[in-house]
């Protein structure tokens, strides 16, 4: 969340965010919380001293009728306190709800707009890819080559489900084992996450585990969800905990199972393996000093451009709109890969990266000892290096051959073992 006195501050320029961002979220009423809790929190100050004061004047000697005078007003300021605590606390929950929907302002530089054709192109990489017959879809591909089976899925697990097989079970693990190494090449620590989180910690990210406009699944009876993306499990990591600034940046990466409802996705381009309910997913994620955040974030970018080239996949890089960006984000960056099945040949988003600053820091409590002595918060940045089901999308499309074959890149095939899936005799 923003610190609530910056919110005060800069009152106006955060109902502007607010509106850019095309969400829904009271500015006005945090201010007159935040400044309810202010008062509360002076008065309460103010009624304990007086509790302290009675209480040492009770140590004295005292005539009868001066202690019994001592003995009320000692309840009457303990009434008054109790009173004013609930007051504080029904307040301070108030504001803690309001103000959790308040979003991230929003880069200086991020494009103005409500959806995701306002994004800005900033770079292309590769020509889209052309054929000399009419290239199929993955759907078709993976059916041909007896790689996807979404029937069985759906009769087994339902709708949006999938399993995948023979070599397509190589390919999934070959960008795993891709993207690690690309990682680790560039300093990353390594993790296989939980796919469970608790709802504080899917809360403090960002997510809304509970409600209609909830992505995630939440498992009955034990304040915990799924989870979407391991950004959630690798920033609860050092929640409620002060970071050695001289251990900052932290880079880690999480390989980790995604599961999301996709409540009220629908359409043509959500068919297949482009928005599912499981997936794997490599995930970068950063906790650094606030200085350094804008050049991690450049940084986290470049090396999801470095992934889709060494793949060998066209792709284009978006600099997202405000009213794209989700709560968290400050900017983000999305990498869209050229897609030949949808629609006779589009861009689809593979990888994005966000630059947080310290709004999820704030709301899990992640700081970092400052020279000057003070405890401050972390800035955050996490970053996709492979979403394995989109990533095969774009392989199976792109790579596929008259000949009902598909080519493996290059840098996969001494993963995979094998340098083209063949039709099946």
């Amino acid at each position: 969340m923003i610190d609530y006195r910056f919110i005060k501050e800069h009152l106006e320029a955060v109902k502007k965010n607010i509106a850019q961002r095309n969400m829904r979220a009271d500015a006005d009423a945090v201010v007159s919380l935040f400044e309810k809790r202010t008062k509360l929190v002076t008065l309460i100050h103010g009624l304990q001293e007086k509790r302290n004061a009675n209480a040492n004047a009770m140590k004295q000697r005292l005539s009868d009728e001066e202690r019994k005078r001592l003995i009320d007003e000692g309840k009457s300021i303990k009434d008054s306190i109790a009173c004013s605590q609930a007051e504080l606390n029904q307040t301070e929950e108030e504001l803690e709800t309001e103000g959790s929907k308040i979003p991230n302002m929003a880069h200086p530089d991020a494009p103005v707009g409500s959806v995701d054709s306002d994004n800005l192109q900033v770079k292309v990489s590769g020509k889209p890819t052309e054929f000399s017959f009419t290239p199929k879809d993955h759907i078709q591909i993976g059916q041909d080559l007896d790689l996807i089976d979404f029937d069985k899925a759906t009769k087994v697990s339902g709708s949006k489900f999938y399993y995948l097989k023979n070599e397509a079970v190589f390919l999934e693990q070959a960008l795993v084992l891709y993207a690690l190494n690309t990682l680790r090449k560039h300093g990353f620590t390594p993790f296989i996450t939980p796919d469970v989180a608790r709802e504080e910690i899917l809360s403090g990210i960002g997510f809304n585990p509970r409600g209609n406009e909830s992505n995630v699944y939440t498992l009955e009876g034990e304040n915990s969800c799924l989870i979407a993306t391991a950004e959630i499990t690798l920033g609860g990591y050092h929640s409620d905990e002060i970071i050695p600034k001289e251990k900052l940046p932290l880079m880690y990466c999480g390989l980790s199972h995604c599961f999301r409802r996709e409540a009220g996705a629908a359409g043509q381009f959500s068919k297949g393996l482009y928005r599912v309910h499981q997936f794997t997913k490599v995930e970068m994620f950063v906790y650094c000093l606030p200085e350094q955040s804008d050049a991690i974030h450049e940084k986290l970018r470049l090396i999801e451009e470095e992934i889709f080239e060494g793949l060998g996949i066209p792709f284009r890089v978006v600099d997202t709109c405000t009213g794209d960006l989700g709560a968290p984000a400050y900017r983000k960056w999305d990498i869209e890969a050229w897609m030949p099945g949808r629609n006779g040949g589009e861009w689809g988003e593979v990888t994005s990266t966000s630059n947080c600053t310290d709004y999820q820091a704030r709301r899990l409590n992640v700081r970092y000892k400052d020279d000057d002595g003070k405890n401050k918060y972390v800035h955050m940045l996490n970053g996709t290096a492979v979403a394995v089901s989109r990533a095969l999308v774009a392989i199976l499309e792109n790579f596929q051959n008259e000949d009902g074959s598909v080519t493996i890149p290059e840098v996969l095939r001494p993963i995979c073992g094998f340098d083209v899936i063949k039709p099946k005799a």
